[in-house]
């Protein structure tokens, strides 16, 4: 056996593909409401940690859980830290523009 014949390339199905499979209404409200928000992500975040202390993972699928979670928490906390400096700018502009007059 060749080495072409053993690699294998997987593509992400096409929404014409996913149309046939999934129903209808599905359809529907994935495409009305296919968005993630910070609150969304962050309960994510909560779920993978109390399913984890739950024991709702094998052992060998904590190794990629637990990176998974990490990635998670570190972008939420990147978020946080952008959202806590973006409200303060604010404040601080506003504070300048009193003190000019």
């Amino acid at each position: 056996m060749s080495e072409e014949s053993k690699t294998k390339t997987v593509t992400s199905p096409t929404p014409e593909e996913v149309k046939g499979q999934a129903p209808a209404g599905a359809m529907a409200q994935a495409g009305a409401g296919a968005e993630l928000t910070v609150q969304d992500l962050t309960v994510i975040r909560s779920i993978i940690d109390v399913a984890s202390q739950r024991g709702a993972f094998k052992a060998n699928e904590m190794a990629a859980v637990g990176t998974t979670y990490n990635k998670l928490d570190g972008f939420l906390k990147i978020v946080e830290k952008s959202q806590k400096d973006a409200n303060k700018a604010p404040a601080e502009g506003d504070k300048k523009e009193a003190e000019k007059k």
